[in-house]
């Protein structure tokens, strides 16, 4: 149990709670409303919505929305007429309800995380990157997802993904759930948007589709929902997500940060842009070939709301969990997490569609996925059940070095150098040394 500073004032900060569920479970949306979706614990997941067998859950896709919604009027928006008649399907769907992390460890990994495990239970970890030139070209990074998704259609692992992607021609940038069933669909909606989609909401449209087995690609707080449905015994929902892809993710923006940032004062309009990534700074490339940097302190007033308090950066209850940090642009760290993960990932490396090196030759981008799943782990409430918050103490900071006697400063033009440095930050490390003239493959 760890000892929490106390705030503002004389009160002491209250003692975190590590109560487990037991006896029959009767939670219904009253409960979710109150101590999930307006204490701003909800994620905007989706998985609520999709599980209401019901549909009397609706959801704001867009800017400014990305939660669910009671559509019944009769009872108002905190309570439900069928959750009063026995209806828990909302609750157990939640991958932010109650005790969330510790039910989705049991389930995939038959014990709950131990407290130094900060980035979750993993088997190994990897930098991986596609074989195939167009794939990893056209994915982000190494193109590891693409490439993943690819092979399990292939081998009849799955029969489609749940995905995000674009919609129209993309020119408007807007993130938007969608299917992919092939080759050709999977690498039309590679690529990162860094705004938010609950690609839940495309479970509907896979089953309209006769989709039995289905690859759920999503940020921690999508991809906790699969393995807390199966724990939870919420019923045939969660069951055709076979395969689950989690990205590492420290926030996703507001769709408003196009018009209101990136062109109100940068001048990039959504229509101009071609490709975009985060290394220490926003990078956006345009399709006249113009390269962008956008300093990240700035898009922070975009932050989703749903973002604020997500202790979950390494998205720990995937089969594999991935992303772009570290010294290679064209690797993928990846998280191999469970037995199905590392099979995966064993037949693609002997069958020669990824290239694998040990993460051991980038050490420095595992401690900052620790960093930074500290960081997320400390926006965890403390009002809330303590599970996510348990971690050991943070590393000692560094002793600052003592200042060289003046006979030997460095020289005036060293010495205003370093004055006007930019302070050392987790996100800076990811920052390139030059900027690309044009999109890294991905």
């Amino acid at each position: 149990m760890t000892v929490t500073e106390a705030p503002a004032g004389d009160a002491l900060a209250p003692e975190p709670s590590f109560t487990r569920e037991e006896g029959r479970w009767t939670h219904q949306w009253k409960e979710l409303y109150e101590e999930v979706i307006t204490s701003g614990l909800c994620t905007g997941c989706s998985a609520c919505v999709i599980a209401c067998p019901h549909d009397v859950i609706g959801y704001e896709h867009k800017e400014g929305g990305y939660k669910p919604f009671h559509i019944e009027d009769e009872l108002g928006p905190g309570d439900c007429t069928h959750g009063q008649k026995g209806c828990t399907s909302c609750t157990r769907a939640c991958p932010r309800f109650r005790d969330w992390e510790p039910t989705a460890d049991e389930h995939l990994f038959a014990r709950v995380r131990e407290t130094e495990e900060i980035h979750g239970i993993a088997e190994q970890v990897l930098l991986v990157r596609a074989a195939d030139d167009h794939v990893h070209e056209t994915g982000q990074d190494g193109g590891l997802v693409s490439a993943i998704l690819i092979w399990l259609l292939d081998e009849g692992y799955i029969d489609g993904a749940l995905v995000s992607g674009l919609e129209g021609d993309g020119s408007s940038w807007r993130a938007k759930p969608m299917v992919a069933t092939n080759k050709d669909e999977v690498l039309a909606t590679a690529g990162s948007r860094y705004t938010y989609s609950a690609n839940w909401l495309a479970y509907d449209e896979a089953r309209e589709k006769g989709l039995e087995n289905l690859a759920l690609v999503g940020m921690g707080c999508q991809t906790s929902a699969a393995p807390v449905m199966w724990a939870r015994k919420i019923g045939k929902v969660g069951k055709p997500v076979k395969f689950n892809i989690g990205l590492l993710c420290s926030k996703t923006f507001d769709d408003r940060i196009f018009d209101e940032l990136f062109d109100a004062k940068y001048g990039i309009k959504r229509e101009t842009i071609k490709k975009m990534n985060i290394k220490g700074v926003f990078q956006i490339w345009t399709h006249d070939g113009e390269y962008h940097e956008v300093p990240l302190k700035e898009c922070h007033a975009w932050t989703r709301e749903g973002c604020n308090h997500c202790p979950d950066f390494a998205a720990e209850h995937a089969d594999i969990s991935t992303g772009g940090i570290g010294k290679f642009n064209d690797y993928t760290l990846t998280v191999v997490r469970t037995e199905l993960g590392r099979e995966v990932m064993t037949r693609m490396a002997k069958a020669g569609v990824i290239e694998v090196k040990p993460a051991e030759e980038d050490p420095a981008a595992i401690v900052l996925m620790d960093r930074l799943s500290r960081v997320s782990r400390n926006r965890w409430p403390e009002q809330a059940i303590g599970f996510p918050k348990l971690m050991p103490p943070p590393p000692p900071k560094k002793k600052k070095a003592a200042a060289p006697a003046a006979e030997a400063g460095p020289k005036p033009e060293a010495a205003a150098k370093a004055e006007g440095a930019e302070p050392a930050k987790a996100d800076a490390e990811l920052k390139p040394a030059s900027p690309p003239a044009e999109p890294p493959t991905a």
